[in-house]
């Protein structure tokens, strides 16, 4: 099956400019007809992998990493350790993340509850 570039954009809801820029990376390699391009399963499959990758909040070049490594060394067991190790990365992240929120989060409460004290006493 062949799909066009106005075709991957509408089903995945992504801009011309995001599979062109994917293109241009190396992550999407489609076939050239003259100025057309022509993307097949291959590519689908690439696109929504790197759009899953996004989601999930992996950054483009670790994505081209764990996508590059299925068709090369070390092959998909190889691709399936990396990204294990990449979650546990991720994982560690986003708990930080959460950790600083939630510090936020706090330091919003006190400062709020101080502006409130300070508005009664001044009425």
């Amino acid at each position: 099956m062949e799909w066009s570039i106005r075709d991957l954009a509408r089903e995945y809801d992504v801009t011309l400019r995001t599979i062109r820029h994917y293109e241009a990376l190396g992550l999407l390699t489609p076939e050239r007809r003259g100025q057309t391009r022509v993307f097949h399963n291959r590519d689908r499959i690439r696109l929504e992998l790197v759009l899953r990758g996004r989601r999930l909040g992996f950054p483009l070049d670790e994505i081209a990493r764990i996508v590059n490594m299925y068709d090369d060394r070390p092959g998909e067991e190889g691709q399936l350790r990396y990204l294990l190790d990449q979650i546990g990365v991720r994982r560690a992240e986003l708990a930080r993340m959460r950790e600083d929120i939630s510090r936020t989060e706090a330091d919003l409460d006190a400062v709020e509850a101080r502006c409130r004290e300070e508005l009664d006493r001044l009425r």
